[in-house]
């Protein structure tokens, strides 16, 4: 198993999902492969479905995308994870080779955080992979609550 398929299972082995959405090859192949030692069903995209919108008929706990954001233009990327976002997918996993044209601040503009700098094929072929967590992209920042912003009048009072 290569270095990004392993760190593509760790995640899917630490989210514990039953449903997946997976587009790309190496995402499909590996939640088709978690689905048959778990109880999980798995839908597998492709890039014709990304274009026409998604919909999903239940929340999915995991979307995961290969070998696909380096075949589509940066514009059609934006739109296919801001789709597996909005649709309330609560973790996501984006495995992007570096050429790609996509860099770290493109997905943190999307909410991602990078999670690894993989080495595939002794360096040859680098790729990152980024993670978006419903859960915890936005931390709770402690001026950020109705005490402070539905009371200015407060802020600085204890």
């Amino acid at each position: 198993m290569s270095e990004s398929e392993q760190a593509l299972a760790a995640i899917i082995d630490s989210c514990q999902p039953s449903r997946i959405v997976a587009l790309g090859e190496t995402a499909q192949r590996l939640a088709q492969r978690w689905s048959e030692h778990s109880e999980c069903e798995v839908t597998h995209l492709n890039l014709e479905d990304t274009q026409n919108g998604l919909s999903f008929a239940d929340v999915q706990d995991l979307g995961l995308v290969s070998d696909t954001l380096e075949h589509v233009s940066f514009q059609q990327g934006q739109i296919l994870i801001g789709q597996l976002r909005n649709y309330g997918t609560r973790q996501i996993a984006v495995l992007v080779q570096d050429q790609s044209g996509w860099d770290l601040n493109d997905f943190i503009a999307l909410g991602f955080k990078r999670e690894a700098q993989l080495g595939e094929d002794g360096g040859r072929n680098p790729s990152t992979l980024y993670t978006y967590n419903i859960s915890s992209y936005n931390h709770q920042r402690p001026w950020n609550n109705p005490r402070f912003w539905a009371n200015p009048h407060m802020w600085g009072k204890t």
